[in-house]
């Protein structure tokens, strides 16, 4: 990054209010992103192992293990991690003891990620129960972290209330999916058919898309130099959408009021993703790099996905499944994963950079982001992770395609993670890491 780029980030930075001081260390957030390509590697391994059985229809136990290892694994990891560093700096949010939470955490969210994809495989019942209790565990610990210090902040901004939601977005989800757990363990009552349906909705609509949202209000000004998000829309587009979800889960399946809240929900959506491919244009730095692209893919999968949405009901019957696996990967592989991607090759080099520029005030020159995660690597990685994607799509059509969009979707997990611990080893490189990274 040059160094007029980063004069323009300061100067966000101070415009913005944000408090870099009050961050937690960083290898917080860092041992959440480091964890993230090998789940997605291991996800890759179960669709090559699994094949064109994965994408015969949503239910089959294989693509439930694959989905709940990218949902909980990829995901949810990556979020927790965010929101443990950004909440401090954009929310003034204290954590206590941010490496013991970071631990709980991380740990119970890994062995619990694990062992319901291992429920899900081979249906044995103590797994789904060690599962409940490791998720439970993991969600209660950021839950009082991040959710008591939510509560307390005197001044809600645009971001603090999306993230605010979709932290409770976040609640409604694990409650529906523990339920479900411990009824494949055996230890609960009948309930599976309302909360199998509720569950992915309120993951996915909820709080992928409310978090995304909340943060892209942040990340997309200050690391892609666009003006600001339009002050109605991000007044009003979380308390919106989390307004239309609960309108939603109480109206009765198939029915006028549904498909019509459904089309709220999907208009909402689409205002995010056209408002943002249009701030992209007016960006300040006309140069085009990875990060751009990723968001640039995330945008046009989440725009593919909700056309695909609100037509599968128009499509002949034996389309729908396949419709609706095309829409779960546009907007999980497609609109989260990139996303993430994108917010990655941001993020990461930027704090390495702030927190060796905090520890080296006037003694060493510090390298640059550009020179922390070369954009060379980034873009290379993401020509794989492209590769994947749009493989993965073909497959649903010609299912052979499974087999190289595994083995693309592992490359490219296995470049991002490359890339990541080479950005730390840049940073011990200065001679001045972090204990715990």
């Amino acid at each position: 990054m040059r160094g007029t780029d980063l004069a323009g980030l300061a100067a966000v930075m101070q415009t913005t209010g944000l408090s870099f001081d009050q961050a937690p260390p960083i290898s917080v957030p860092f041992r959440f992103f480091l964890t993230v390509p090998l789940f997605i590697v291991a996800a890759s391994a179960l669709l090559l192992w699994a094949g064109p059985s994965a994408l015969l229809e949503r239910h089959n136990p294989a693509t439930l293990a694959i989905v709940h290892l990218f949902t909980l694994g990829v995901l949810s990891m990556t979020m927790c991690g965010a929101l443990m560093q950004l909440l401090p700096v954009v929310a003034g949010v204290s954590i206590g003891k941010p490496r013991l939470v970071a631990t709980l955490v991380h740990l119970n969210l890994s062995a619990g990620s694990l062992l319901l994809a291992g429920g899900f495989l081979w249906g044995w019942k103590p797994a789904f129960l060690a599962a409940s209790i490791c998720l439970a565990l993991g969600f209660g610990a950021f839950f009082v972290a991040a959710g008591a210090g939510l509560l307390r902040v005197a001044t809600r901004s645009a971001t603090t209330l999306a993230v605010s939601l979709a932290v409770l977005a976040l609640l409604v989800t694990v409650v529906f999916g523990i339920c479900l757990a411990l009824l494949r363990g055996g230890l609960a009552m009948d309930f599976y058919a309302p909360f199998a349906v509720l569950h992915p909705f309120w993951g996915l609509a909820g709080w992928v898309g409310l978090l995304l949202i909340g943060v892209a209000y942040q990340v997309v000004p200050m690391f892609q130099l666009t003006p600001n998000y339009p002050a109605t829309l991000t007044r009003w587009m979380a308390p919106i959408l989390f307004g239309l979800l609960i309108l939603w889960s109480l109206a009765e399946a198939g029915n006028d009021v549904r498909y019509a809240l459904e089309a709220g929900l999907a208009a909402v959506y689409a205002g995010f993703a056209l408002t943002t491919l249009y701030l992209h244009s007016l960006r300040r730095r006309r140069q085009v790099d990875t990060s751009l692209l990723f968001w640039r893919v995330s945008m046009l999968s989440l725009s593919g996905a909700l056309i695909l949405w609100e037509t599968a009901g128009l499509l002949p019957h034996g389309w729908r499944d396949r419709i609706e696996l095309s829409a779960g990967i546009l907007i999980i592989v497609g609109f989260a994963l990139s996303a993430i991607n994108g917010m990655l090759y941001k993020i990461v080099p930027f704090l390495i950079w702030f927190h060796l520029q905090s520890s080296l005030p006037g003694r060493h020159a510090v390298p640059n982001m550009k020179e922390i995660l070369p954009e060379v690597w980034a873009r290379r990685q993401f020509w794989l992770y492209l590769a994947s994607f749009l493989t993965l799509l073909a497959a649903v059509v010609w299912s052979p395609l499974v087999y190289p969009a595994a083995i693309l979707l592992a490359a490219s997990a296995l470049a991002l993670w490359h890339n990541l611990l080479r950005a730390c080893y840049r940073r011990r490189e200065a001679g001045h890491a972090a204990p715990g990274i």
